[in-house]
């Protein structure tokens, strides 16, 4: 939970922060000027990428597999459309990762690598075991 709330003040503080330096090198008006259009060829290539993650995914559909890569691709590429849609320049930055293929397999693989490994960790916890019955009971 305080990691959340970090989050819910330490990337606005952040973003303010970013434009601030920025805005004073570059100018105000071509400091918002640049965040909208960060925002507009972000939306513009979600949505391409978007629809490239479909198509590929109905493939998979139509050749009887299961589309695992795709929906993981069609949910970063929803979570970038958010970032870029936010006002801000350190959100952009990650919604671009998020849209390029090649960044977005990487941080798909690490993803699911940590997943795996944190998913063995459960695993050593477990003890198998048999149960044997006495029949020496049984016969009383």
């Amino acid at each position: 939970m305080n990691s959340f709330f970090l989050l819910f003040i330490g990337i606005p503080a952040l973003e303010v922060f970013l434009m601030i330096k920025i805005g004073g090198k570059i100018g105000a008006l071509n400091t918002i000027s640049l965040i909208l259009l960060t925002a507009i060829v972000g939306i513009y290539f979600a949505k391409l990428e978007g629809i490239k993650t479909m198509r590929s995914g109905f493939m998979n559909l139509y050749q009887d597999k299961i589309p695992i890569y795709e929906i993981i691709s069609g949910a970063s590429i929803a979570v970038a459309a958010l970032f870029l849609i936010v006002p801000g320049f350190f959100t952009d930055t990650v919604g671009f990762l998020l849209l390029i293929p090649f960044t977005r397999k990487i941080l798909i693989s690490f993803l699911v690598k940590k997943q795996k490994l944190s998913k063995n960790q459960e695993d050593k916890n477990i003890l198998d075991g048999e149960i044997i019955e006495d029949k020496k009971k049984d016969e009383l």
